[in-house]
């Protein structure tokens, strides 16, 4: 038997904006918990500034994955009723909480972290994924129909 799916129409202009929402939101969480994370993964901020990293990689490697989860959300808030800025933000919220906490708690207790380590990764999440999810759905794509009215309307006035 067949299920209907609902009609899924991305904004790619709100899954950017909420991508690069998240991005400067994780900037910003780390700065305040830097410390915090670097002792509960056994470093300092010597060790940070000689890793050898490259920082375009990294970043880059952030805001695809930002990217990639907006579209998640984007996805699961549009089948899952109504449009809207609270949906966003409950599916966010329960994305978190069942596929991103479970992964993060798994990571850590496999790698030895300590509780406040993994309290800042899961709690940038949280808030990573709250944000995107009141962005999309807050954000709505117009139908054609809409963007025709809207014209036409335009035409009268």
């Amino acid at each position: 038997m067949p299920v209907a799916m609902p009609h899924v129409r991305h904004n790619y202009l709100a899954i950017a904006v909420a991508a690069v929402a998240s991005f400067i939101f994780e900037m910003a969480w780390y700065s305040v918990f830097l410390d915090t994370w670097l002792k509960g993964v056994g470093h300092d901020r010597a060790w940070l500034e000689h890793t050898g990293a490259s920082p375009v990689l990294q970043f880059g490697a952030a805001l695809l994955a930002e990217a990639l989860i907006a579209v998640s959300i984007s996805l699961v808030t549009q089948m899952t009723g109504p449009q809207t800025a609270l949906r966003g933000v409950k599916v966010g919220a329960a994305l978190w909480l069942g596929l991103v906490l479970p992964t993060i708690a798994v990571g850590a207790v496999f790698a030895e972290l300590n509780y406040a380590s993994f309290a800042v990764d899961a709690g940038f999440w949280l808030g990573a994924m709250v944000v995107m999810g009141a962005i999309v759905g807050a954000w709505k794509k117009k139908d054609r129909d809409q963007r025709s009215g809207a014209r036409d309307q335009g035409k009268l006035d």
